[in-house]
């Protein structure tokens, strides 16, 4: 059995309340209830966090004994020398998730600092996008 996990950053633990007219408004734990149901086959682990240094620890700690990490690092996407760094210093290859399309918002969410590090990038196809993430795998 393939161990993955989700890892969202901030404001993500308000989906399904914020913004539904991008994000959509089912709650991420909602949606995740759903996903470990359509994937048995996978485990699939969870973290989110609005702190910069605590996604990278959790990187650190998971990069070395997960199959694979789906990250949406949201707004510290465009902002994280550190999150890319630690991306690189681990193992377990990281897909980049994004629920939005960046490149059809704010200039500044052209950026990734992720995307460099990862193994691939999916974006603008809502929640379905970590979906895609975990077949990826």
């Amino acid at each position: 059995m393939k161990k993955l996990i989700i890892i969202n950053g901030p404001n993500l633990n308000l989906l399904g309340k914020r913004e539904p007219n991008i994000y959509g408004s089912l709650s991420f734990t909602e949606f995740l209830e759903q996903v470990k149901q359509k994937y048995t086959h996978v485990e699939i682990d969870y973290f989110q966090s609005n702190i910069e240094g605590e996604l990278i620890d959790k990187l650190h700690e998971v990069g070395f004994n997960h199959d694979g990490i789906i990250l949406n690092a949201a707004a510290y996407t465009h902002t994280s020398v550190g999150i890319g760094d630690a991306i690189k210093a681990i193992d377990t290859p990281v897909v980049e998730v994004h629920i939005s399309n960046t490149f059809n918002r704010e200039e500044f969410r052209h950026q990734s600092y992720i995307s460099p590090n990862a193994r691939g990038v999916i974006l603008g196809f809502g929640l379905q996008s970590y979906e895609l993430a975990i077949q990826s795998f």
